[in-house]
Parts: structure tokens; sequence; C-alpha cells
């Protein structure tokens, strides 16, 4: 959440900030700014919303060379103008930047106010300027350093002042990396924001500090001690990848970008029918349990996961919100194994979750897209999803990644060749097929788009699915949806089904059809509104459904996948229909970097 741009090198850096916010819009857009140095002073515009308002409001050129930027998800204080970052100190010659929680600010705030500091501001940021104020000395690295030994939280932080041509930045928590230039230097939270200015990044490790000049750099910790192991890291990411193309939407984008991610997540992993491998540097052996961790569409996919594993592998698997896992004092055994789920690496709840974990000396591992996050580098272990980067708010092919690296990882631990094995090659075609019936789901979401409620049901493998669906109706079109396994439906919901009530049921021939088709039944002499995911079109989803998607017919096991983008579609399309902004719907960021 909240992205941080900070630039110092040879060109204009206005244009160079407002692009890279631009880039950084979708880990927050409730409001934006940015600082540079002028004449000694320092001058900041700042704007309530988008990035577009924000390029708005600049008429003429700063002819700055050197500056820092902050596209905001309001946490503390309302999203205004006067909360938006950057924030300053009392006479305005620090300027800050932050992204993360600042935890005793209360604390520091008063103890600032007794020492006659004012605040301009409702936000926790604030007191980041004030305390650096208060340490300043004419060296800004040595002032933020003594300013961060008081902070408790988490940030991630850039620091500019008008007597000093660098930038400071620092990091615990929240991501942060510096891009290496040529006679330039980056500072971001994204590396999205950077890649087409340079390929080649420093990921700053918590509590490091980094001083940023024209053409050097150093890192120190907060006891101020020289930070040698800093490697600079070679980033395969194209430009192209983090544009829309000819797409509307990234999110519609991303949905079919699905055969090649799955693609991209099965090569040099499965090698021919009978062999899966992966390249694991952790004993993965005398494994009593695992514990799957994950948050929002990643703990779906963990449900998913605990099927898949616990059916291939026989060994029992608990799913737990990251969210809440170290807040019950988790019991943990050392057989135990530990495994993360995220996209972006970088989500603050589950961070903390493996760091538990790891206190209590128990095996970590990670399922993770974005190479180089912070997850990945707290793990013992883990595997890279390469689904690519995802842009949409709206998670899609990061969902069906993490499906098919768990059924890699199952096969993985399985060590011998099971029925599955023969069809992940075909995965990618599979999911080609079905998306051929967007314009089926297209008319469907003309036919719904005004209704204000969808029950999502689905059984047994397929009920993470129905979650799933609901999700993302929910997080896009700001429609009521709530997911359920379909033989609860009488234990409660069924209550609300009526002629206005759209049914969404995944129904796939396997050994649970006959149940859900009971279930449909239920629905249907209530008046409920059928919409039914299936494999082919019999005499009685027929009679049953009003309207019908039909996916191909596939192994219980890869299921979950087909299934699913019919559901992505419908909440693309219902939302697009409606008018809304698809890629980034209000309230949300893609990246949850604080509690």
């Amino acid at each position: 959440m909240c992205g941080i741009m900070g630039y110092v090198g040879q060109k204009e850096v206005v244009p160079l900030l407002i692009e890279g916010l631009k880039k950084l819009e979708y880990r927050g857009y409730d409001s934006c700014g940015f600082c540079v140095p002028k004449e000694n002073s320092l001058i900041s515009v700042k704007k309530k919303g988008r990035v577009i308002e924000l390029e708005k409001e600049i008429s003429n050129s700063f002819n700055s060379t050197i500056g820092i930027a902050h596209t905001r998800w309001a946490t503390h204080g309302e999203p205004n103008e006067r909360n938006a970052h950057p924030h300053f100190d009392c006479n305005k010659n620090i300027s800050i930047v932050h992204n993360g929680i600042i935890e005793n600010f209360h604390v520091l705030k008063e103890m600032l106010e007794q020492e006659n500091h004012i605040f301009t501001s409702e936000t926790d940021s604030e007191v980041i300027a004030h305390l650096i104020e208060k340490f300043y000395n004419g060296d800004l690295e040595e002032a933020t350093r003594e300013a961060l030994k008081l902070v408790e939280g988490t940030f991630g932080l850039a620091v500019l002042n008008n007597s000093e041509r660098k930038i400071i930045a620092s990091k615990r928590g929240s991501p942060l990396v510096i891009g290496v230039g040529d006679k330039e230097f980056f500072v971001t939270s994204d590396i999205a924001s950077i890649i087409e200015h340079t390929n080649k990044v420093i990921y700053l490790n918590d509590n490091e500090i980094a001083q940023i000049s024209d053409e050097s750099y150093s890192i120190r910790n907060l006891n101020g001690d020289k930070v040698n192991n800093s490697k600079i890291h070679d980033i395969k990411l194209k430009l192209e990848q983090i544009e829309k193309g000819n797409y509307k939407h990234f999110m519609l984008k991303e949905i079919f970008e699905q055969p090649e991610s799955i693609a991209n997540a099965l090569r040099g992993r499965v090698k021919n029918e009978s062999e899966v491998k992966l390249s694991i540097k952790l004993d993965l052996k005398n494994i009593s349990r695992i514990i799957l961790l994950g948050c929002g569409t990643s703990w779906h996919s963990a449900l998913i996961g605990k099927h898949l594993i616990e059916k291939i592998v026989n060994i029992p698997v608990e799913v737990d919100y990251a969210s809440e896992f170290r807040y019950r004092n988790p019991l943990l055994k050392e057989s135990d194994l530990v495994v993360a789920i995220s996209q972006s690496g970088e989500t603050a709840d589950t961070l903390a979750a493996i760091k538990e974990a790891k206190q209590k000396n128990v095996r970590t591992f990670g399922i993770i897209n974005i190479v180089g996050s912070s997850i990945a580098r707290e793990v013992d272990s883990g595997i890279y999803l390469h689904a690519g980067p995802e842009i949409g708010v709206a998670s899609t092919k990061a969902f069906t990644s993490q499906i098919v690296n768990l059924l890699i990882f199952a096969l993985y631990l399985k060590q011998t060749k099971t029925e599955i094995n023969e069809q992940l090659n075909k995965i990618p075609e599979y999911i080609k097929e079905v998306l051929k019936t967007e314009n089926t789901i297209k008319s469907i979401a003309e036919k719904f788009k005004d209704n204000r409620n969808f029950l999502y049901l689905g059984r047994g493998i397929n009920f993470p699915v129905a979650l799933e669906g609901a999700l993302k109706l929910k997080e896009i079109s700001y429609i009521h949806a709530e997911g359920y396994p379909a033989a609860e439906m009488k234990h409660g919901p069924i209550a609300l089904v009526d002629e206005n009530m759209p049914v969404v049921f995944i129904a796939p021939k396997d050994a649970t059809y006959e149940k859900i088709i009971s279930n449909m039944q239920e629905v249907k002499a209530r008046k409920g509104r059928i919409i039914a995911i299936v494999n082919d079109l019999d005499p009685i989803i027929k009679n049953l459904a009003e309207e019908v998607i039909v996916v191909p017919k596939v192994p219980e096991e890869i299921s979950p996948i087909v299934n699913s983008i019919p559901l992505q579609l419908l909440a693309y399309h219902i939302a697009n229909l409606k008018g809304l902004d698809v890629d980034k719907p209000r309230n949300l960021a893609k990246s949850v970097t604080v509690e």
C-alpha cells in the first residue's frame, strides 16, 4: 500500500516522478504529491485523487533533477490534500514520503508538541519529518537514523532536505528498492516504476539506511555500521509486460494471459509425463503437518492447496488466515512446514506470520510471484509463480498460478507418478477453451449487472472457487456477493433466495455432481435465478439453469483453474458494463503492506 518514488541524477525530475507514480498507482490512489528543491527551498504539489489530477496542476518546469513523490492509500487521516504526502518539518526544510504505520506516533507526537513542533496533518507519517528535524545538525542521514531509532512500526521512507543534494531511504517491513542507473539513482516501492530506466536494483533489508547522491550510494544499518553485502540484481522484466497493449484494462489482459502464465509455471518443472522437478534448498523429509498461510485470494488458493496436498501426498494440511495466525499463539512443532502464499511477497500479515514461525524454529516455505520480495527473502526456501507482473488490483492470473504451483508442489512431495502428471501440460489449452466463452459470459453480465446480490455455491475442491468468484465480484463491481459450500445453503443462506437472487453454481461432472443438482433444484423451487458452470449441457441442467457456461471436463485437481476463469470474466464484464474503474476499485490497493 502506498507508492514511493524518488530520483537523483541529470534528468528533469518532475515528469519522471509523475510517470513513476502512474505505475505505482495500483498501490494506492487516494491522494498523491511530490517535492523538489528550488532555490534553497522545498517546493511541493499535492492533490486529492489520482495522479492524472496532480499532473494537471503542473503548469511550469521546476528545473530540478532531484525529488521524491508518493501515491497514498489512507490509513491515518481521511484522503485529502492536507494528509497527502510529502510531509514537512516545521520550517519546510525537510520533506518525507512514507509507507507503513507508526504504531507509537501518539506518544511521539505528544513529545514533539511539548517541544513546540506544529503539526499540519492527521497522519502518523508526519511525526517522522519532525523527528528528523529534532535531530538534524547538518547531516540528514545521521538525523534520519536517530529519528528511526525512536519509531515503532513499519516504514518505507524517502527523505529530502533543502541543503544537501541527496535522498535518504530506509525500510522496515515495507518494500523499498534502489534503482541503479548511469549516473542516476532511483528509490521506489516497486521496480515496475523504474524498469524503463534501469533493470539493476538493490533490495534494502529491514533497518538499513541508504544515502543516495548523484554518482554514488552507501548503505548502513541503524547503528551506523556500513553494510557490505548489498548485491545489485538484474531484473528480467520488460516494459511491455506492464503496459495494457490493446486491452481496455489490465485485469482483462491478465485474464487472457493465463495460458501463458500457467505455461511459465510449468516450464522447466514438468520434464515429462512422469517427472516433476523443483529446485528447493530445504529438507522436506519427515513433515508431519503443513500449514498454508494467505490473505484474500491467496487464502482461497490455500484452501484448494489443502485438497490437493492431502489427496496426493496424504499429509494433513491446515489453512490459516495469515492476519490471524500469530495472534492466537499457534502450536507449532519442528516437524511442521509453514507455507506462505502471496502474489506480491510483501503482504504485511503474511510476512509477520512467517517471522513468528521462524522464531519457533519451524521450517518455512514461500509460494511467491515477485522475485526478491520481502517474504521471498525471509523464508527458508520456496518457488516462484512466474506469472509475470499483475497490475490489476483484483488478482486473476496470480490465483490460477498459485493453484498450479501448489499442485506441482504436491506432486514434488509425492515423488511418484500419479494420473494427474499426464494432464499438467494440457492446462494452457484447457484455459484457451474457457476463454472462448467470453461472449456468452458478456451477455450474462448484461442480464445481471443491475442485481444487488449474488450467491456463489460450490462443493469439495470447488467450494474455494465459489469464495473467489464472490470476492472478484465484490472487489470490482461493488455488488454484495457471498460464496458458500453448496451443502450449507439450507443451513441459512437459502432464506435469501427469491426471484431477485442470482445463484452461481460451480457444477463439474465429478463425485459431487448429483449433490449439486439437488442443491440447484432447491434453489429453482424458490425461484432463484441459476447461472451454472458445467461440463456439458445435459437435459437436467438445461431445465434447471437460466444461463449456462460450458467448460472442458478435466481431472478434479485441475478443475478449480478451469472453473475460476468464467467467474473472473463475469466479474470483469459486470464491472465494466457498470462503468467502474476495474483496475483501481475503491478503497483497495494491490499490495497490503500494513496490518
